[in-house]
């Protein structure tokens, strides 16, 4: 699950990161190279999310320190949330290139359209999938300062549980 939640975390910031840069660079030929790119990585957070969904039901959820009722509450509300974006956003995504008659690819196959073409409902999904990403943002820090908290404040295992292990030598 580690390793999932790391992956997960390189493809959103890939593809994050892809969609920033199309929108300051000229030339049509690298815009949608980039754009392709975002793409491709919004599929493979979509194919973590299953990979992850599955583990997690069948290996449980990890051990935890937390002994405050709210905050178990709040985590797991939070980890719902995160969840619910990670698969509704690629979602939105591959409607949005549907809707704008655009065929989404992955490794060379070409998906199934989710919407027919329409211009309106891909405009209406582009607008849906933009704030769903800024949602996410602010669910990510919200992540990313529980778990600073928990292991500047609080103190506990949390942050080094999530933590990629070192071999020893």
């Amino acid at each position: 699950m580690v390793v999932l939640h790391w992956l997960t975390v390189l493809c959103v910031c890939f593809a994050a990161a892809l969609i920033l840069i199309r929108d300051e660079v000229d030339g049509r030929a690298v815009r949608q190279w980039l754009l392709e790119g975002h793409r491709h990585f919004g599929l493979f957070v979509l194919i973590l999310f299953f990979v992850r969904v599955v583990l997690r039901f069948r290996l449980g959820r990890l051990s935890s320190d937390i002994k405050s009722r709210f905050v178990r509450i709040a985590a797991t509300l939070t980890h719902i949330a995160l969840y619910a974006l990670l698969l509704t956003l690629p979602l939105l995504g591959w409607a949005t290139s549907n809707a704008e008659d655009k065929p989404v690819h992955l490794f060379g196959l070409t998906l199934p359209a989710l919407v027919k073409a329409d211009d309106d409902l891909a405009d209406q999904l582009q607008a849906w999938h933009i704030d769903a990403a800024w949602i996410l943002l602010g669910l990510v820090l919200l992540h990313i300062g529980a778990a600073l908290w928990h292991h500047y404040v609080v103190r506990d295992s949390t942050l080094r549980a999530m933590l990629p292990r070192r071999r020893r030598p």
